[in-house]
């Protein structure tokens, strides 16, 4: 291959992950003009102009509320996420938020921090004090997990191992995710269902309009009383009024999120930390090699993995000669794409097609290169967004 690409960052990415761009084709940077991809992680893009050179978005990072999908779509760019790349630091960081709760760990730790005196005196008044921060342990406690990907199955499984019996619900699960979810995580029927048997209950789903305000005064008041509710998710996906009536009535004795509030701030029933779910070191590098892996494998070969907007395609190559078409997903796409090629004389060597809600994506190997008026043929087919030729050169 002899084509250089041009990478924008938006925010500081990983030199783990960009290291898996090749210098000899690959010009990364935070100024690059007219770029042919861009990696993100919290930059919000919404009110950005995106140059038209760019045929692909990457956050490293698993939500994408500050990318415009909607608006690639209309463009068939795909945006791509880094699923599941984060999830063993968000793990940890729900179980020490369970724990935190259980072991009112941060009353205590003010309380301890605030002490004054010598040994002795340090030690009377931790004796006199402790009583108020008396906890509870987790084991034999029911943790129920609303969301079971990635993240959800890996906090099942840790709260599995810790004594702790598990109910899940999850009506979006994948084969795949059910193959790999513990045998002990019990099915619950319903949210409300999960919600009345479980002590704890953490949110592990990303914020749609469905999702928005999916925790409620109703379903609160389905919880059990002194009940834990754990939000490593979005803050919207929680309704901030009902958790503060929740709290006050006893429903929930502990908020822990990751996402301080205005009307939560300096309540002492929220433990909110400054959104430290993938902060790890482990967590920045593995999102940035998945994404940067993804949009080479995308530039270079037109393959998908992990867009958001588009399914996941994967076509080994056969043929030197490769064009990926980004579409709508309307009828009769393939038939005008297969006559379009066939009337220049063009064989199909291999072919792929799949679709996701209302896009679509197709991959042709030909026997021998597609000429430009071709390309711009194809191009001008209603329904079709983008067209790519692709050629492997030595």
């Amino acid at each position: 291959m002899d084509k250089t690409f041009k990478i924008l960052t938006l925010n500081k990415i990983s030199t783990v992950g960009l290291s898996r761009l090749p210098a000899a084709n690959y010009v990364v940077g935070s100024d690059i003009a007219d770029p042919d991809a861009i990696l993100v992680r919290s930059h919000n893009m919404h009110e950005m102009d995106i140059p038209a050179s760019v045929k692909a978005i990457a956050r490293a990072g698993a939500g994408t509320n500050n990318v415009p999908v909607k608006k690639m779509n209309l463009r068939g760019i795909p945006v791509f996420n880094a699923a599941g790349a984060n999830a063993n630091a968000v793990k940890e960081l729900v179980i020490a938020g369970m724990l935190m709760a259980a072991r009112n760990l941060i009353p205590a730790l003010h309380f301890s921090a605030n002490l004054t005196g010598d040994n002795a005196t340090l030690h009377k008044l931790v004796e006199e004090g402790k009583k108020h921060y008396a906890g509870i342990e987790i084991r034999g406690r029911t943790l129920g997990v609303i969301g079971l990907g990635a993240i959800g199955r890996l906090v099942a499984d840790a709260a599995i191992g810790l004594g702790m019996n598990v109910v899940g619900y999850d009506p979006e699960i994948t084969v795949e995710g059910a193959w790999s979810l513990p045998s002990q995580v019990k099915k619950a029927n319903s949210i409300e269902d999960l919600l009345r048997q479980s002590d704890f209950v953490t949110l592990h789903i990303p914020l749609l309009e469905a999702t928005r305000g999916l925790i409620n005064d109703r379903r609160i008041e389905m919880m059990k009383p002194g009940s834990v509710l754990l939000n490593f998710a979005r803050d919207a996906i929680v309704e901030e009024h009902a958790v503060l009536a929740g709290i006050a009535s006893g429903r929930i004795r502990y908020y822990v999120c990751d996402f301080p509030m205005e009307k939560m701030q300096n309540n002492p029933a929220v433990i909110a930390l400054p959104h430290l779910g993938a902060s790890t070191q482990e967590a920045e590098d593995n999102c940035a090699v998945m994404v940067a892996e993804q949009v080479r494998d995308y530039l270079e070969h037109g393959n998908l993995m992990n867009a958001v907007n588009f399914p996941n395609v994967n076509m080994p190559r056969e043929s030197s000669f490769r064009i990926a078409i980004a579409n709508s997903n309307v009828p009769n796409m393939l038939g005008q794409i297969s006559t379009t090629l066939a009337s220049a004389g063009i064989n199909i060597h291999n072919m792929i097609n799949k679709s996701h809600g209302e896009m679509a994506y197709t991959l042709v190997d030909t026997d021998i290169a597609t000429p430009p008026d071709m390309i711009v043929k194809i191009a001008s087919i209603p329904g079709v967004l983008m067209v790519r030729d692709l050629p492997l050169k030595a």
